[in-house]
This record gives C-alpha cells, sequence and structure tokens, in this order.
C-alpha cells in the first residue's frame, strides 16, 4: 500500500464504541448498540486507519436485495469522520474497495455534517408571511464551508441525493430542527435563555406547565407500557402505524445497556393519570427528542410543554449543545401540508439546520436502478 494511503477493514463493535467515547459530535445512529434495536439489518463495523491508527469509524447497516445475493450498505449519520483533514476520496475510495469485495450493489450514507442554519425566529416570520419558496431563499444564521466543500465533493465523484423539496425523501431527513443550548459562540446557554428563543405563547405554556400541578417523572423499563398506551391513542387519532411496545422495550434496553440514561423515558400525569409522554436519546454532546404521545384531555394543563421543559433541564445539565427535534420540511409556503409542523417546532425555538443529507452511490448500476424503481413503486402504492 502506497505510503499515506488510509485502509478500510472491519472492526469489533467494543474497537467502534471505544473510538467514538472521543467523539462526542456523534450520533446515536452510530452506536453499535443501535444496531441491536434494529434486527432486521445486519450491522458491519468499519475502521479506517493511517497506518496502525484507527482515525474513523462506521455502524454499517445491511440489508438484502430480493433474489440477489447483494446488500443495501447504509451508513446513518455516518461514517464519523475528521471530513477537514482529507480530501473525501481518500477516505472514500478504500470504503467502496472494501464493499465491492463484500457484494454491495448501493452505498448510501449521511456523513453528519450541517452545512447551514437559520434562526427559529426568521423561519417562523417567513411562514407567517406566507413566502414562497423554500427555507434555503432566506439568509442563514450560519454556514459550514467543510461541508459545503464536502457536499460539492460528493457530486464530483458521482455521488447523488434527491434535489432539495417540500417533501421529505427516504431515510433521515436533510432539514432538522433543533432546540440551541448554546450560544453562537459556543457557550452554554441558561434555562431562560433556550426559552427565550421561543414565540412567546409557546414560552409561557411551557413557564405553566412547568409550574402547574402536574407530575413529571423520569420511568423505567417497567413504564414502557404507559407510554405505548398513550402512543396508541395518539396513532389512531393522528391516523399513523404506530410501532408494537416490543420496539421501545428493545430500545430502551439496549441503549441504556451501552450507558445508562442514554434512553430515558419521560411521563407527566395529573391526579394519578398519564396525559403525555416522551422518550429522549442522548449521546456524547446532542440530545433527540424521538417519540411522544399525548391524551387528548386535560389540555389546557399543556403536560407535553412540561416534559419539553425537563428535557431543556436535563439537557443542559448534561452539558448538551443541541436538543433535536426530529425532521422539518423545506418549505415556506403556508398552504404545504408539513408547514404547520415546521411552524409549530419554530414556535419552540428550534433552528431549522440544513445537514449534508444522504448520499447514494451505485457500485452496481443495474442492481442499483432495479432498486430505486422498487422503492418508488412502493412509495406510490402507499
Amino acid at each position: 500500500m502506497p505510503a499515506n494511503q488510509l485502509s478500510v477493514r472491519p472492526i469489533t463493535p467494543a474497537e467502534h464504541e471505544a473510538f467514538l467515547v472521543h467523539r462526542p459530535e456523534a450520533s446515536f445512529l452510530q452506536l453499535p448498540a443501535w444496531s441491536d434495536v434494529k434486527k432486521e439489518w445486519r450491522s458491519e463495523h468499519l475502521g479506517w486507519y493511517d497506518g496502525g491508527t484507527l482515525i474513523g469509524a462506521a455502524q454499517v447497516l445491511h440489508r438484502p436485495a430480493p433474489v440477489v445475493k447483494r446488500t443495501l450498505a447504509y451508513i446513518p449519520e455516518g461514517p464519523v469522520l475528521d471530513w477537514e483533514s482529507r480530501d473525501p476520496q481518500e477516505y472514500l475510495a478504500p470504503m467502496l474497495a472494501h464493499f465491492r469485495r463484500t457484494r454491495v450493489f448501493l452505498v448510501r450514507m449521511g456523513a453528519p455534517l450541517v452545512r447551514r442554519a437559520w434562526s427559529a425566529a426568521s423561519v417562523r416570520k417567513a411562514l407567517s408571511a406566507g413566502d414562497a419558496g423554500l427555507v434555503t431563499t432566506l439568509d442563514p444564521k450560519s454556514t459550514d464551508p467543510v461541508a459545503e466543500s464536502v457536499a460539492t465533493r460528493l457530486a464530483a465523484l458521482g455521488w447523488t441525493k434527491p434535489e432539495v423539496s417540500e417533501d421529505f425523501a427516504a431515510g433521515q431527513p436533510e432539514f432538522q430542527a433543533r432546540i440551541p443550548l448554546v450560544n453562537d459562540d459556543g457557550k452554554p446557554l441558561d434555562l431562560d435563555g433556550v426559552l427565550g428563543q421561543m414565540n412567546q405563547n409557546a414560552r409561557r405554556e411551557t413557564r405553566k406547565a412547568a409550574a402547574g400541578p402536574l407530575e413529571v417523572q423520569v420511568g423505567g423499563i417497567g413504564d414502557i407500557g404507559r407510554f405505548h398506551a398513550l402512543y396508541r391513542e395518539t396513532a389512531e387519532r393522528d391516523g399513523f402505524t404506530g410501532r408494537p411496545a416490543s420496539y421501545f422495550t428493545t430500545m430502551a434496553a439496549a441503549l441504556n445497556a451501552h450507558a445508562p440514561g442514554t434512553f430515558t423515558l419521560y411521563l407527566a400525569s395529573h391526579e394519578g393519570q398519564d396525559l403525555a409522554a416522551a422518550i429522549r436519546v442522548r449521546s456524547g454532546r446532542n440530545a433527540w427528542y424521538v417519540y411522544g404521545a399525548s391524551s387528548a384531555v386535560e389540555r389546557k394543563l399543556f403536560a407535553p410543554k412540561a416534559l419539553m421543559h425537563r428535557m431543556i433541564e436535563d439537557s443542559l445539565a448534561e452539558g448538551c449543545v443541541f436538543l433535536d427535534q426530529g425532521g422539518v420540511s423545506a418549505t415556506l409556503s403556508k398552504d404545504h401540508p408539513l408547514a404547520g409542523l415546521t411552524l409549530f417546532k419554530t414556535t419552540l425555538g428550534c433552528d431549522v439546520v440544513q445537514t449534508l443529507g444522504e448520499w447514494d452511490y451505485p457500485i452496481h448500476r443495474l442492481f442499483a436502478a432495479a432498486f430505486d424503481f422498487y422503492m418508488k413503486r412502493r412509495s406510490q402504492s402507499k
């Protein structure tokens, strides 16, 4: 192997986990414990080596294609690499060589970089005004030249991603809503500073909920049934198909086996009746609000906002830099079905961030094209 050329080879879950200890910015989707949740995928752990030194890692989830003995290799919010220090091709070439040897037909990765961010206030204002177009037409509060450079280089190397649109694509959303827990200089905010990013009504309701008669508690794995009862009610009310209780039990056990407190279940009740529940995942210096559920009764107690207040408090105490609230559409059109979700999340103080998004590289073009056709047909049939 030529001098300074990187090599990629399998590593153990323990080696991967040890590497992530020193990368607190990595997503929980890269924790080896996450593969214990996604049992329908086969996991593989890869390491990037500069000589004998491990300098990068990725959790790869493999799903076999029908009939052919090849797999889709999915790297959610990874690989975890120092993208600033090298040309992306130095990282990607040995990875693709490994996947060619192991009969992968398509690689999908979502390197965890943020290209741009827009403040909650500016997005709220644009949505309220009914501006046409996408959030990308607004002036961002920040941009990352490294992420922009990586995106340009990926396109030049033959990687592709969906164009920015108003709708969600498959996989992890490119646009995400995040409550900042640090200021623009990276210094921690206090609770009042975080609540100050909300609009006036959301801030008032959140403070009222936290000071009200609700009992907010952290539940254990034995309380998953309480969460799931509210979750089923929410699914029926909002018209979506929920996950079974066993999924959340598995998630709690797997993530907290990695480190206690990675998975936290919050419950808000009043006079013995559960009114809201939420699941937060924390890894390194980041936190994610991943599932929420609520009852249709006692709405004026604002139980979900009481849980939000507690999650913010806990995330601040743990030194997190953001509390992620999930994906949003890039639309600024008030008439779009997803606009209300973006407006709601920005009222809670969420900035909108544009990540690098998920990029595809077809190793076997025929199989990749067939897979793309199958997924489009499947989407259209729903």
